[in-house]
């Protein structure tokens, strides 16, 4: 069974002398959950219509996996640029794949792959804010390299479009947020607080896992929790003429409690129920068990899920892996992740209204270096998506003989925001924010959806 429990020592001091009502603090600078319930009730104002029923879930490879080790093999290509895996034909014909990724290979027919995706920075940082929000980054040497400029475009989507179900969040961090090289631009900016992600801060592959931040302090049940709640309507009832703001506030600390304690949160969380041969589908390994955590939330009503899988920056020099290295290591866990997910999807329903993205801040460099390791590369790399209602089995754009440029049919980054929020129903070129200094910021200014993908 699911522990969903808090063990952040701070909360468990902060639990006894507050009220339940502060429970399950998010480790969002210390936003209670009653403090994210009005944060996202302030900005619902920008919240599009009534949403779609659609969900995205990226996997996010932070370091950049290296084309030609995944979705863009070069097997004519000279060995310094070929590197040491062989490529492998997949379910389509002409396209072909590592040898690492058999699984996807498989699949290939519901799969599509972008393999000319550039903006030409080895920038990790400004890479890492261009691909999470559309919007090229500050340079790893300056002096704001950790400020965030944009929204991520799952801040965007949490409050364009909110959760797909009432009660459920809108946007997820699994299993955390952490690791990679400059992992940093998952959350909201300018929109404030309360459209970050919730991070789920745990392992699902864990025999012992649980939600951190979603809980109360292990003595506080949820009986107990009820009844100091009755107690606090007792206490409002007698209170039926305190301001305004304190009921305003009342209302968000019940939107929170109802979160807290909701058993459809409970169980959209709970890997547990789910059969062996099922999870061992999936992979037990974080990568795995994570995106079937994505799975179940979406499947739940969570809108927008990123699985993190760290770290791709294989370089070969002292303390990091070198490229074949690194590629056995991550590479077949990621690969029975995505094709267990799909696999999954379609066998549920769910690939029609579940968009599957991945992809890091870039490629690695087309010729290896002196270590066996490749170098940051910006010039074209691969991104990949999944979806049963868009235009799958095909690739799209071609890169040169070695994987070092595009030859054909370049797709920027806000291209592939852009095809992310076309899935969802947004109009990104429509869509503008305003920013702390109230300036007008616009969602997208350039990108458009991949037609290929979506007609």
């Amino acid at each position: 069974m699911l522990r969903i429990t808090s063990t952040d020592s701070d909360i468990g001091r902060v639990l006894p002398r507050r009220s339940f009502l502060q429970a399950g603090a998010l480790g969002l600078g210390g936003l209670t959950l009653a403090e994210l319930m009005k944060l996202r009730a302030e900005g619902a104002g920008g919240r599009a219509g009534k949403p779609r029923d659609s969900a995205v879930i990226l996997f996010w490879c932070s370091g950049g996996p290296g084309h030609m080790e995944t979705w863009d093999p070069k097997p004519a290509a000279p060995a310094e640029y070929r590197g040491p895996l062989r490529a492998i034909d997949t379910s389509v014909r002409g396209v072909q794949f590592s040898e690492l990724m058999p699984r996807q290979a498989e699949i290939m027919d519901r799969l599509a792959v972008l393999r000319t995706v550039n903006h030409g920075t080895g920038d990790h940082t400004k890479g890492n804010h261009w691909m999470l929000t559309g919007f090229e980054g500050p340079a790893f040497n300056a002096p704001d390299n950790t400020q965030q400029r944009r929204p991520a475009i799952g801040s965007a989507v949490a409050r364009l479009r909110g959760a797909n179900q009432p009660g459920l969040l809108p946007y997820v961090g699994v299993p955390h947020l952490r690791g990679g090289t400059d992992n940093l631009f998952h959350y909201a900016s300018y929109l404030g607080g309360g459209y970050n992600p919730f991070v789920v801060n745990s392992d699902p592959n864990d025999k012992k896992f649980s939600v951190r931040n979603l809980g109360m302090n292990g003595d506080l049940t949820l009986q107990r929790a009820e009844d100091r709640r009755n107690l606090r309507l007792d206490l409002d009832r007698l209170e039926a003429t305190a301001e305004r703001k304190m009921s305003e506030l009342d209302e968000h600390q019940r939107a929170a409690f109802d979160l807290l304690t909701s058993q459809q949160v409970r169980k959209a969380f709970d890997v547990s129920h789910e059969k062996d041969t099922l999870r061992d589908q999936y992979g037990r390994h974080t990568f795995g068990q994570s995106a079937l955590l994505a799975r179940r939330l979406v499947e739940h009503g969570v809108t927008f899920v990123t699985v993190n899988c760290v770290p791709w920056d294989h370089h070969g020099s002292p303390g990091q892996y070198k490229t074949e290295e690194g590629a056995r290591l991550l590479i077949p866990p990621l690969d029975q992740a995505i094709a267990g997910l799909v696999q999954d999807l379609i066998a549920r329903g769910l690939y029609e209204k579940t968009l599957v993205v991945a992809m890091g801040e870039f490629g690695r460099t087309p010729r290896m270096n002196k270590a066996a390791g490749r170098d940051h590369w910006g010039n074209t790399f691969s991104v990949l998506m999944g979806c049963g209602n868009m235009k799958m089995g095909q690739v799209i754009g071609r890169s040169t003989h070695r994987g070092e440029e595009v030859a054909d049919r370049p797709v920027s980054p806000q291209d592939v925001a852009a095809t992310v929020y076309h899935h969802l129903g947004i109009n990104a070129r429509n869509v503008s924010f305003r920013d702390l200094l109230d300036r007008p910021m616009p969602l997208i200014d350039s990108g458009e959806p991949i037609r290929e993908l979506v007609g």
